[in-house]
This record gives structure tokens, sequence and C-alpha cells, in this order.
């Protein structure tokens, strides 16, 4: 018998690639992300290897990690792929404390997010 396989969430066309507890802001992060929306994947492979923000290391790990389960899993061109959506979220906050004056607590604050990637092929107009 066995459970009946579950529909997929995304097009067919479509393949995506997610990244948790990445140790960096939500809002950092979503300035890597505005770099590669709406682009072709070849061009934002490009853009996040020159960028010089620490994150973008993994931010193309993960659009790599997109194309790989594009082209293996869902059978789709890759010479043809766009960047269809990029977005963040909040994770969880680690929260530490610093000594300040006068008997005092200065809160320091380590906020984690995640990634996700989805990236669509697109036929091109000729």
């Amino acid at each position: 018998m066995g459970q009946a396989q579950n529909p997929r969430r995304i097009d067919d066309n479509q393949a995506m690639a997610k990244a948790r507890m990445m140790r960096v802001s939500p809002q950092k992060l979503n300035l890597v992300a505005q770099l590669i929306r709406g682009k072709k994947v070849e061009k934002a492979l490009a853009e996040l290897e020159f960028s010089r923000k620490r994150i973008a290391i993994d931010v193309k790990k993960v659009l790599e990690s997109a194309i790989a389960n594009a082209e293996n899993n869902h059978d789709l061109d890759i010479d043809s792929l766009v960047v269809d959506q990029a977005f963040v979220g909040k994770n969880l906050v680690m929260k530490r404390w610093k000594a300040r004056a006068r008997g005092r607590v200065g809160r320091i604050q380590k906020p984690f997010s995640e990634l996700t990637i989805i990236v669509k092929e697109v036929e091109e107009a000729v």
C-alpha cells in the first residue's frame, strides 16, 4: 500500500534549494538576495563571485545547489534558467550578554536566517 506521493509545491519548470541556519541577519542577507533576483543564473553566479559581502559565498552555494537540482532531479536545461525567487526568512536568535559599567548588562543578539532560491526554466524568444 503505502502513502500517496505529495504534490509538488512549485511548478514543473522550477527547482528549489534552501539553506537554513545561516549566521547573518535577515536584513543583510536580503541585500545579497536582491542582487540575483530575476537574473539569468550565469549573471547571478558572476555577481555573487565578485561581491564583497561575506555571506555571498554561502548564497552562491545555495544557487549552485538549485541549479544542480534543476539539472539532475527535474531535467531542466541549465542554459535557460533564471532566478525566479530568492527570499529570506528569520530563524533563531542567540542571546548573549556583555558586562557593562555600573553592574549593568549589554544585550548581544546573534541572528540566524534562512534563504530559499527558486530557479525557473524560461523559453527564450527569438
